[in-house]
């Protein structure tokens, strides 16, 4: 209703995209992914990094039986924050993750993923 009192029709609020991240923002996402992934081998974990053309790049975690975690990187007011929830469980879950400046993070992550 209030939308509609603004201007917005119903197809522009269906269909709001979220904001772009910057080119900046993609390659600090990138980076961060590729040191836990190099964290995590040299715990002896297989991992592969994924780069889709649209959206953002995810480090899949591999355990013998196939995929065990999707790892994204996400931006906090704190700083960066590694995170395997999807993004609706992030909606109230805002405390969990592990910061990407953590000591042990490749612990930390596996810790918690194998939970």
């Amino acid at each position: 209703m209030r939308d509609q009192e603004y201007g917005l029709s119903h197809s522009a609020r269906v269909h709001r995209k979220p904001p772009n991240p910057t080119t900046a923002e993609q390659r600090e996402r990138f980076i961060h992914l590729v040191r836990l992934g190099w964290d995590l081998r040299t715990l002896g974990v297989r991992t592969s990094l994924v780069l889709p053309v649209t959206g953002q790049p995810i480090l899949e975690i591999h355990s013998a039986a196939g995929v065990l975690a999707r790892i994204t990187v996400i931006r906090r007011y704190r700083g960066w924050v590694f995170t395997w929830r999807p993004w609706w469980a992030r909606l109230w879950r805002r405390s969990e993750g592990v910061p990407v400046e953590a000591d042990n993070t490749a612990d930390v992550v596996m810790a918690e993923v194998n939970a």
